[in-house]
């Protein structure tokens, strides 16, 4: 999955119907590594980051 798209929180949260202190407690636990940030510093998820959420949501529905 390679590409140049760019999501905000709010578009992770939609895509995957996630609460945002989730996928920050993500972020912080390092489940989700390199974050960008914009110039008002508002978190941009990459293609990357996508498939990082997408495992842990894989892993999440095994238990």
């Amino acid at each position: 999955m390679k590409g140049n798209k760019k999501y905000y929180t709010k578009d992770i949260c939609n895509i995957f119907d996630i609460s945002k202190a989730t996928l920050f407690r993500w972020e912080s636990d390092g489940l989700i590594s390199n974050v960008s940030r914009d110039w008002r510093n508002w978190r941009i998820y990459s293609d990357e980051n996508i498939a990082e959420i997408k495992k842990i949501m894989r892993s999440k529905e095994k238990r």
